[in-house]
């Protein structure tokens, strides 16, 4: 069956931005792995205080030759928005261009221009796998990686993260504020109230809470009236939390 060249166009669109939706969901863990051909280790990367460099591997475990970019962008993140990618040049990446041989791997070298001051830095370098020239009735995939970069500044940080839930208008949220010095990491969230009664919060979004910054999670049906008490418990890189929040009226 031929397919048209409208249909060509818009199946490879599809293509390309499923596969960049699947990488970008990517967190901490075991090496990210696409399509069976590229291979990216560390998938996340924390810089100690002092550490002015880094590096990753870029593995290809395919047949065939594969170009990649890299781009370096500071990251910062605005309520329940998507996070917010501007280009940088504090984080140098090298090479930011190459072409990896089938079986073989690329070593990423990353360095800060300047160390962080005060409270932890946060960046995501941007991996393209670059396609080849499209071939007539081929749909071709690019893949895209984000990996979350950490750089800690001297001085001692940690995360300080405040809690509350929402009533605005109706809809709920789960509101969560870093006021401390470093990103943490939540898994798991779940809210209940005092009946026992559990409240859906939709967590489809990368688990990060930057320093300084403000997530919001949408809950699916609508919160108790202000001043009443649920239970938070979710699982974070600093240990598990169960604590108490209240309901509040949106400001």
């Amino acid at each position: 069956m031929s397919v048209r060249p409208h249909r060509r166009t818009a199946l490879r669109r599809c293509a390309i931005a499923l596969a960049g939706a699947l990488c970008l969901a990517l967190g901490a863990g075991q090496p990210a792995r696409a399509a069976g051909s590229l291979t990216i280790d560390p998938v996340t990367i924390q810089m100690a205080p002092g550490q002015m460099a880094t590096s990753l591997r870029i593995i290809n475990r395919g047949n065939a030759p594969t170009s990649f970019q890299v781009r370096a962008f500071d990251w910062s993140q605005s309520g329940n928005g998507p996070a917010r990618l501007t280009p940088t040049d504090t984080l140098l990446e090298s090479p930011p261009l190459g072409t990896i041989a089938p079986g073989a791997t690329q070593i990423v070298r990353l360095a800060l221009r300047r160390p962080p001051e005060g409270s932890e830095a946060s960046y995501r370098i941007l991996i393209d796998q670059l396609p080849p020239p499209a071939a007539p009735g081929v749909v071709r995939i690019m893949l895209r990686f984000s990996i979350p970069i950490f750089a800690e500044p001297a001085t001692r940080v940690a995360p300080l993260v405040r809690w509350r839930v929402e009533d605005s208008a109706g809809r709920g949220y789960l509101v969560a504020t870093n006021a401390g010095t470093s990103h943490e990491v939540v898994r798991d969230i779940a809210l209940s109230g005092p009946d026992g009664h559990v409240w859906r919060v939709d967590t489809n979004a990368p688990p990060y809470i930057l320093a300084g910054a403000t997530r919001r999670w949408h809950i699916a049906s609508p919160p108790p009236a202000p001043g009443t008490p649920l239970r938070l418990s979710a699982n974070t890189d600093t240990g598990r939390i169960s604590q108490p929040v209240r309901v509040v009226g949106a400001p």
